[in-house]
């Protein structure tokens, strides 16, 4: 999301103002409290199929459903070693284990048992499993679903129903998964914390008193806390790669346009990009699959030779002490795996984002929205949705987005970001990979490991007053801006066991190139402690 340390301060005055306690806030709204099924469910009949009582079944009981990679679920579920119906039951239990973590908006046990019989049904039946065959995905409740509301977690849209699936979501219901239900989020995705003073704050899994990240942050708590090995996020500044990096999971966010963003709640269709969160590379790579139709690439053998550019002047200055020890850890790790760190600058960039990221977003958000909402068949317009949205929000809006807001971007500035300043930085990435031969470049994700919940004016970066969205969004903005493709993947835990990640972010249109060279940056890195059970 936009990042204007400004309009942030100007945005928690106006919900302190208003008497707003988002940390306190009770859970978000599920199903059940909107009339539906309550969040546990029955214990389901799947455990007494025959693939239930199968050997290779027995074995997976000894172990823990839930920590199954998807995968590895879709295999067992295809052949038949496990019944669909069963690893669903599996995941709702951890759902509703971990209600505290306010994950979800919607959740519906039984629609979800519901569709996981009828792929038992059709496997039974003879037809040959797609390649999600069976698994429950959770999408951002930004992302429009036929079977449930798809709220862009904003009062406004809490009934709001799509008449169709997004065709990202189509896509992967057409090889078989699941809609596991809709997660929680930044309100109207237009912040960094996913603190939705409307349907109350996501809590991180490593510490429920911090962030997850935003503005997918249901997404990233699903997937890093075993509710959901795959997810769909999105992500315009950063909301893909910001809460995978505090969740100390793997997020993508595609090259921009790679993924069709039709039927997705909008800010700019310059920046807007959907993508995955998972817990492996393999996992995005088989949500890259299955969305584009491509051939992945084989996994790379090693990091032998793969060039990673190191502009120390941007993304290493200033970083919190914890995150530059992971870092600088996490980077020796690469070398001694074989990659290549080649020490080069990229100048202006600061520059270039300051005149392009805030004012394209703040000025194209007005008109997506609109036509989101006419398109799709929302009950309200934009100027009923505004009034209806949280006090945070209804001041950002106010101040930068409507017309005679303080902040209100011209046209002048606008054409100015759009036509000058983002064909500069595309032309400033395109540059530094080709004259040092660079296979990706490489960078903490953010400054900072996950803030505290209410923690978003400023924080403290070693002694130093640092504006929040600077220190959460200063390392990924530049990549989305540029619409190039970035990799975030788990580097370590900080001595209070947050986590810290590392970011890649490759040539535009490299994305098979990237995924590829994933496994092995991955097996370098190392795996992270899971959250706390």
């Amino acid at each position: 999301m936009a990042h204007d340390p400004e309009r942030r301060r100007f945005v928690l005055s106006a919900a302190a103002a208003a008497g707003i306690g988002a940390a306190g806030r009770a859970p978000a709204a599920t199903a059940g409290d909107a009339g539906g099924p309550p969040l546990a469910a029955p214990a389901s009949p799947a455990a007494a199929s025959p693939a239930a009582a199968s050997p290779a079944a027995a074995s997976l009981a000894a172990a823990s459903l839930a920590d199954l990679g998807a995968s590895e679920a879709i295999a067992h579920m295809s052949r038949g070693e496990l019944a669909c119906e069963r690893y669903a039951q599996a995941l709702l239990d951890r759902c509703a284990q971990k209600r505290a973590l306010n994950a979800f908006i919607t959740l519906d046990p039984a629609r979800v048992l519901e569709q996981a019989r009828a792929r038992d049904g059709e496997r039974r039946a003879g037809a040959k499993p797609g390649a999600l065959f069976g698994l429950p995905i959770p999408v951002k409740d930004s992302v429009n679903t036929r079977d449930y509301p798809t709220t862009g977690g904003t009062p406004a849209l809490r009934t709001f129903r799509p008449q169709a699936d997004a065709p990202l979501v189509a896509a992967l219901k057409a090889a078989g998964a699941l809609v596991l239900g809709k997660t929680n989020l930044h309100e109207l995705s237009y912040g960094w914390t996913s603190n939705n003073l409307a349907f109350g704050a996501v809590r991180n899994p490593y510490d429920h008193t911090r962030i997850p990240g935003g503005s997918s942050g249901g997404t990233a708590a699903a997937i890093a806390a075993r509710l959901a090995p795959l997810g769909i996020a999105e992500d315009t500044e950063g909301s893909i790669r910001v809460p995978a990096a505090f969740c100390g999971i793997a997020g993508f966010r595609p090259t921009t346009g790679r993924y069709s963003t039709e039927g997705c709640v909008p800010i700019s269709p310059l920046f807007d990009q959907a993508g995955p969160h998972a817990r492996s590379v393999a996992d995005l790579v088989l949500f890259d699959s299955v969305v584009t139709r491509e051939a992945p690439l084989a996994p790379a053998a090693s990091l032998c030779g793969v060039r990673l550019g190191v502009a120390r002047d941007y993304w290493f200055a200033g970083l919190d002490p914890e995150v530059e020890r992971i870092a600088a850890g996490a980077l020796r790790r690469l070398e001694d795996a074989g990659a290549v760190l080649v020490e080069a600058p990229l100048p202006g960039v600061a520059s270039l984002v300051d005149r392009a990221t805030d004012q394209i977003q703040n000025h194209d958000v007005r008109f997506a929205l609109a036509r989101y909402l006419a398109t799709y068949g929302a009950p309200v317009d934009l100027k009923q949705l505004i009034e209806q949205a949280s006090p945070d929000i209804q001041a950002v809006f106010q101040s930068y987005v409507l017309p005679g807001g303080e902040n209100f971007v011209t046209e002048t500035a606008y054409m100015a970001a759009r036509d000058r300043y983002v064909p500069e930085l595309k032309r400033a990435y395109r540059d530094y990979f080709a004259h040092h031969r660079l296979d990706a470049m490489v960078f903490p994700a953010t400054r900072v490991a996950a803030p505290l919940i209410g923690e978003e004016t400023t924080l403290d970066i070693a002694g130093h007053a640092v504006p929040f969205e600077d220190a959460v969004a200063r390392n990924i903005a530049p990549g989305s801006t540029a619409g190039v493709p970035g990799l975030v993947l788990p580097a370590g835990l900080t001595a209070g066991g947050l986590p810290v990640a590392l970011e890649f972010d490759a040539p535009a249109g490299s994305d098979l190139s990237l995924l590829s060279v994933g496994a092995p940056l991955e097996h370098a890195l190392g795996r992270i402690a899971a959250p706390p059970a």
